[in-house]
């Protein structure tokens, strides 16, 4: 699963051990691989038809799993791929010139195969020799790899291996589809007589059918004979896009258990992990830690609640090390360190405590996998936020960036498990719904800028500047949260660049950051000041003088793409920009070409606009008011919008372009 080892272990205690399937029919039958083997003359050689354009070709791609028991109470899984390569050019000579194997602890590589064959038909085949070890240099884990020979233009290679391992069977997604051209897919998922499994395709994916001839296993396969590549596209969510499938374990027949994975369960098991026993020590030490938090009796829900957070993330560290103590209650309030399970119990006991109504969400990134409403598994699962519903706000319990009112973008506009709590007598447990999360609105997460600009008198060239740039939601998690560990040369620096992003081209004679504290975060922006001077916005031009206005906004993404777009566009959050620019003309000046800033796109349906860029001035005496109006308010672009999207994008950068002629009156 795509999740941090903390986490995994998590879902895969809370998750995989509620499923009863300690009672089976059949153990131990000869598994699949046994009798698999690749042919001894390449079949593929033969009448093969391939583009030599193309730079590779995936020519097979087949993948098994097979679940069985090997004991009374022993699953395991056997999991074959079988891959076949054409490759035509030294860039993917070199991607595919090593085959790594999987290598684990708790898995098992049964066999591997490798081998080389050349356009003449020359096989080179590779013995277990060629196997060589190497460890990474940051995670420092070992790994196993195929060390490929003779691989050169026009020619294939081949690679088979089996691994045994423990079961993956609460949802698990495969993908199929990727870059490249690929042919000859196939899946196959065998099991015992009294296992069901249930399957799910996306993205135009055929179905997976029964195999209604097997008769001393379950069998499920789909054959795919060709699709095509897909090609990465900028800001895409890109996996979601491919073509896969997803398949789950669903009924024991033994024990007459339906809905073996089922969010009835998963929410029942969340619940009872972060409703753990206290005893007599661990309930003083809570008590302790609750009369330590700074909450006062008088303050609001929101308040109380942005308190707590605060005071949790700055003084419990959060550990990725495996290490006993980390979940457990007791151990982080001596300690102040907590795994991710442990310091969801920790607020879990707070909120309990104090009487605060909230609910455990579960959900998924919507950029690599969208969260799916209809299909239970347990791969959604991904990671968890916390939601207040007389609030109607959430946010991460182990993300420094994240407070109250801004989880992470990719977790919003995404469904998600909620969790709650019911109680029947003296016996409590979880219920869960699937529910939308609604993404934070655009004004809540704005970059806006006040500026005030002063043209020298006596030298037109030259300009005083009043930079007063403002960050809220969003743009302010980027420094906000942390900003309480910054040493004071960080501090200058920091603000310092957020100048220079704005122009590199500026003299800083003073500047500060203000609301730079956690505790500001989600209610006053951060706001950086600056009095700067520059030589670099107006040049003369003969009797002119050419003012490059619009950079004073900074630099601006630009949409230029020749080809048509064929995938979505993905943003993280929804945003606005509000700027006013106040310049003054120096006496006996005019703007001869004002006209030029007026700026005005939009993209809008059934009354609600979603995209705007407007750019307007007004002259007042000899002071020139440009204000700029902009905002997104949509994450995910449909490509039929992203004509839309892109003009108003541009917009922003073509309002940078803008330079404005001053000559005398």
């Amino acid at each position: 699963m795509e999740i941090k080892n903390e986490f995994m272990y998590l879902k895969q205690k809370v998750t995989v051990l509620c499923c009863t399937l300690l009672t089976a029919i059949t153990f131990a039958q000869d598994a699949f691989y046994k009798k698999y083997d690749w042919s001894e003359t390449p079949e593929y050689i033969e009448n093969l038809v391939v583009d030599v354009s193309k730079d590779i070709i995936k020519i097979k791609d087949k993948r098994v799993k097979e679940f069985a028991f090997i004991d009374k109470n022993g699953l395991i899984e056997y999991a074959l791929t079988h891959k076949v390569f054409w490759l035509n050019s030294d860039e993917k000579i070199e991607e595919h010139n090593k085959v790594y194997l999987p290598y684990a602890i708790n898995s098992q590589l049964m066999i591997s195969k490798a081998r080389v064959v050349t356009k003449e038909g020359k096989i080179i085949e590779l013995d277990e020799s060629k196997i060589l070890t190497a460890t990474d240099d940051e995670t420092k884990r070992a790994y196993k790899y195929f060390a490929l020979e003779g691989v050169e233009k026009e020619s294939f290679i081949e690679y088979w291996y089996v691994v045994k391992k423990y079961p993956t069977y609460t949802g698990r997604r495969i993908v199929f589809q990727d870059e490249n051209e690929a042919r000859n897919i196939n899946f196959d998922l065998y099991a015992p007589k009294n296992l069901i499994f249930k399957f799910k395709s996306y993205n135009g994916l055929p179905l997976v059918e029964k195999d209604t001839l097997s008769k001393d296993k379950n069998h499920w396969t789909l054959q795919v004979d060709a699709l095509k590549g897909v090609k990465k596209e900028g800001q895409s969510p890109y996996l979601t896009t491919l073509q896969s499938l997803i398949y789950k374990l669903d009924y024991n027949t033994v024990t007459k258990d339906k809905g073996v994975v089922s969010y009835a369960k998963a929410s029942q098991n969340v619940y009872n992990s972060f409703h753990p026993e206290m005893d007599k020590k661990t309930k003083n030490a809570l008590q302790k830690f609750v009369k330590e938090l700074p909450v006062k009796e008088e303050s609001t829900l929101k308040e109380k609640v942005r308190t707590i957070e605060n005071y949790i993330k700055s003084t419990i560290f959060i550990s990725e090390v495996k290490k006993e103590g980390l979940g457990d209650l007791a151990t982080i309030i001596k300690d102040k360190v907590a795994n991710q399970e442990g310091i969801i119990r920790v607020y879990v006991a707070i909120f309990e405590a104090l009487k605060i109504k909230y609910q455990v969400v579960l959900t998924s990134d919507r950029k690599n996998k969208l969260f799916d409403k209809e299909f239970e598994a347990y791969n959604f699962l991904e990671d968890y936020l916390l939601y207040f519903p007389k609030l109607k706000m959430y946010t991460s319990p182990h993300k420094l960036e994240s407070r109250l009112g801004f989880p992470p973008g990719y977790y919003t506009d995404n469904y998600g498990l909620f969790i709650r709590e019911v109680s029947l007598s003296d016996f409590k447990s979880g219920v869960g719904k699937i529910k939308y999360i609604k993404p934070v609105s655009h004004k809540e997460t704005k970059n806006n800028m006040k500026i005030d600009l002063k043209i020298d008198a006596n030298d037109i060239t030259k300009a005083y500047i009043d930079f007063e740039l403002s960050y809220s939601g969003y743009y302010g998690a980027y420094i906000q949260p942390f900003a309480h560990l910054m040493k004071k040369d960080d501090r200058e620096e920091i603000i310092e660049n957020y100048i220079k992003n704005v122009s590199k081209n500026v003299e800083i004679i003073e500047k500060e950051m203000l609301n730079a504290n956690p505790e500001s975060f989600g209610i006053l922006p951060l706001i950086i000041k600056a009095k700067v001077e520059s030589e670099h916005f107006i040049e003369k031009a003969g009797k002119k003088y050419l003012f490059k206005m619009g950079e004073l906004i900074g630099p601006q993404s630009e949409l230029y793409q020749k080809e048509k777009r064929e995938l979505a566009l993905m943003e993280e959050f929804k945003r606005s920009y509000d700027r006013v620019l106040k310049i003054e003309i120096p006496k006996g000046y005019k703007i001869s070409n004002p006209d030029v800033i007026n700026i005005d796109n939009s993209y809008k349906n059934d009354g609600t606009t979603f995209f705007k860029f407007k750019s307007s001035y007004i002259i007042e005496g000899n002071i020139m008011t440009v204000n700029v109006d902009e905002f997104y308010n949509l994450n995910t672009i449909p490509v039929e919008l992203y004509e839309e999207y892109r003009t108003v994008i541009n917009s922003a950068a073509n309002f940078n372009k803008v330079v404005l002629v001053l000559e005398k009156i």
